[in-house]
């Protein structure tokens, strides 16, 4: 009887347990974009989509809707839901919005900082600046908010369930790094001139996991994780270091310099080489092994600061911070073409199919091919007067924030453009 009962009491346990995993798994759909550079951390949609090509604020606009205070985090997507983060410096708040993927309907907003607001930095960034990511269940979002950085985790109606300082951070340029989701864990990293960390954050509770010191410099890249040299591994690049971690753990792979001191751009991967890009104070584009050699296979001087790239077929495309649009053969880093788009960029292209889509500071998208023959424009559309925000696209969808100004007056909106079935 005593053994029954024992079995019974185990399996049960067994039981309690399964289903405690099973309620905090990742559950996001094929349509979604749950954070940062998409469901595969690349910035690859899904290639089977028709996006439009053609669109401006009367043609393919499926619905718009205005956005309150301003940011560059860029629109996440999860079921119905859109979620995106936003600082209004009237009175002094930093909230994140939920919008109705369907409508565009603003839904809810939930205030997560009052006051602490940050003075200097780059006149390019914001309080708003990182991208939020979403495990199905939760909304996560990180502010620099009273000289630290915080992440915070809603639920999906809004409710406030935890917040986590992560460090004390000493602005420079602003606060740009978005966090990812890792099965568990949630991933922040914070370099600055201060106390830098990288941290694993459990989902759940907020609790620190894993927590690794970083060198005492600024940067702004965020933490990547592909799979990599036949493992999955948690990349950082700046701080003049290249740097491989177990996601679950924090434990180094390897780390050895390589990179320049200040990086924006997020690593690109053919699955045993990464690719790594910064700005100051050394401009370079590097292919390096990813297998704790320590090799570079190639660098050469570009400045591929803030847009991040993308690797299809043995070469990488890239737009430039001035307005070029670029192809590298990926072995050798060899220029296959250049060719002049216009304006300045911040942000990154997206690819689907052999599409890229990217848009300037100004406003205007450019779409152009994948093709390492030659330089191939598809088509250009306006639509603001102000696009730092990478777009997203899902769902045949493309979501935009932008800004229009008026007689001195400034609007973010959030657009979603399609064609109407």
């Amino acid at each position: 009887m005593h053994r029954i009962v024992l079995l019974v009491a185990v399996l049960i346990a067994s039981s309690v347990h399964a289903q405690d995993n099973n309620a905090d798994k990742v559950r996001v759909g094929p349509d979604d974009w749950p954070w940062w550079r998409g469901p595969n951390r690349n910035g690859v949609a899904d290639p089977k989509q028709t996006p439009p090509l053609k669109w401006s604020d009367t043609e393919n606009v499926l619905w718009k809707t205005p956005v309150p205070g301003r940011g560059y985090g860029s629109p996440i997507i999860v079921g119905d839901h859109i979620f995106l983060p936003t600082a209004d410096h009237a009175d002094q708040t930093q909230s994140v919005l939920c919008y109705d993927r369907k409508t565009g309907k603003q839904l809810w907003q939930t205030e997560v900082h009052r006051g602490g607001f940050a003075k200097g930095g780059n006149a390019k960034g914001s309080l708003a600046s990182p991208t939020c990511a979403c495990d199905g269940q939760r909304v996560f979002a990180t502010f620099l908010n009273d000289n630290a950085i915080y992440a915070t985790a809603l639920g999906r109606d809004g409710t406030k369930l935890w917040q986590t300082k992560i460090t004390d951070y000493v602005l420079h340029q602003g606060f740009a790094n978005s966090p990812t989701v890792y099965e568990s864990l949630l991933i922040v990293n914070a370099d600055n001139k201060g106390k830098g960390v990288v941290v694993g954050l459990d989902r759940a509770t907020g609790k620190i996991v894993w927590k690794l010191d970083r060198p005492k410099l600024p940067n702004y890249a965020s933490p990547i994780i592909l799979k990599v040299a036949g493992r999955e591994q948690l990349f950082l690049t700046g701080c003049k270091l290249v740097t491989s971690l177990e996601p679950l753990t924090g434990k180094k792979i390897w780390e050895f310099p390589g990179s320049t001191e200040e990086t924006v751009t997020s690593t690109v991967s053919d699955g045993e080489r990464i690719i790594i890009s910064g700005g100051y104070p050394k401009q370079h584009i590097s292919a390096i092994h990813a297998d704790g050699s320590g090799k570079i296979a190639w660098e050469i001087k570009k400045q591929v600061y803030v847009p991040s790239m993308q690797l299809l077929n043995g070469h990488l495309y890239a737009v430039d911070d001035n307005g070029f649009a670029l192809c590298l053969d990926f072995n050798t880093g060899k220029e296959v073409w250049k060719d002049r788009l216009g304006g300045a960029f911040s942000a990154s292209p997206v690819l689907v199919g052999d599409l890229l889509f990217a848009s300037n500071e100004v406003g205007k998208s450019f779409i152009f091919k994948a093709n390492p023959k030659e330089f191939e424009l598809i088509g250009e559309n306006q639509l603001g007067s102000e696009a730092l925000a990478t777009p997203t696209i899902c769902g045949n969808r493309i979501y935009m924030r932008v800004a229009f100004r008026d007689q001195g007056q400034r609007q973010e909106m959030l657009y979603c453009v399609g064609k109407k079935e």
